[in-house]
């Protein structure tokens, strides 16, 4: 019952600071949608659609529960006990949020590509919804299902905007949706330009890609530090509560306070240290 009364208390303490910690951003597309909307919306953009918002929700408090159990099992301290069942309850969106940028920079690196071989099949003559098809044999490897399947939508249905739509939610990407809605305006209003729109698009995308890895990769140091500053003290804390006369200090309540306090200022602090050390994310376009 201890170990359930402090679990529950850790998840009302993370959700009470969930605003402060997690703030939304304003987006007006994104303002009209409900809170399992946001996360389809996230877990699509990481590259798992197939999980769902529930699915996500019963493994994150699964992790919460094991963690905590295996906590009070091993060291019998209620205050850490809770204070891992919060940090279990943040393993799979912090997992999941490393995938999604893992994701989103090797799409910057294939992005390029994509667009020049799509100049090189308009180029050649080719229709556009053609062209875009193409890519599903001539394009960068990680994005070839995906454009198979838009080729599948257009020769079923033979409507290019409803194609380039179910195209996107399979990408799930903003620099993909930048582009399909580049091509769809070319297929709605038309013009000539589109080749060099494409390739100054192209030009563009290398670029920042080229800038943000060197930026990333003279920020690192900041987010090593914000790891290694928030993980020392409570792997010290671990050591100490595995003697017995420790653990009976953190089991009473100024032992329970200072786990507690510390673990608000752990939480606080690497939500500041990451946020200073992030460059901000592209949103995805027309959602």
């Amino acid at each position: 019952m201890i170990l359930l009364l402090g679990c529950l208390a850790g998840v009302g303490l993370l959700l009470t600071l969930a605003p402060f910690l997690w703030p939304s951003t304003p987006n007006a597309s994104a303002s009209h949608r409900g809170p399992f909307e946001r996360l389809t919306g996230w877990l699509a953009l990481a590259g798992i659609a197939s999980l769902t918002p529930s699915g996500f929700v019963a493994i994150s408090l699964i992790c919460a529960v094991a963690l905590g159990v295996l906590l009070q099992a091993v060291l019998a301290v209620v205050a850490l006990s809770a204070a891992g069942a919060v940090i279990g309850l943040m393993i799979p969106a912090m997992a999941i949020t490393a995938r999604l940028r893992a994701r989103q920079r090797a799409n910057r690196a294939v992005w390029p590509d994509a667009v020049d071989q799509l100049v090189s099949a308009v180029r050649s003559g080719l229709a556009l919804p053609d062209s875009v098809g193409a890519l599903a044999r001539t394009g960068p490897a990680a994005t070839r299902d995906a454009f198979a399947g838009f080729e599948r939508d257009y020769r079923t249905t033979g409507n290019f905007s409803r194609s380039v739509d179910a195209l996107k939610d399979r990408l799930a990407d903003p620099v993909a949706d930048r582009i399909l809605e580049t091509l769809r305006m070319a297929r709605e209003v038309g013009g000539t330009d589109l080749t060099l729109v494409l390739r100054n698009l192209a030009i563009y995308l290398r670029e920042e890609s080229a800038i943000r890895s060197e930026v990333e990769a003279r920020q690192s140091w900041v987010t090593n530090a914000a790891r290694l500053g928030v993980a020392a003290p409570w792997l010290v804390l671990l050591l100490l509560a595995s003697r017995p006369e420790a653990a009976e200090a953190y089991n009473s309540i100024t032992g329970i306070t200072v786990i507690l306090v510390g673990l608000i200022v752990s939480v606080l602090a690497y939500r500041v240290m990451r946020a200073l050390g992030r460059l901000p994310q592209e949103r995805r376009w027309f959602r």
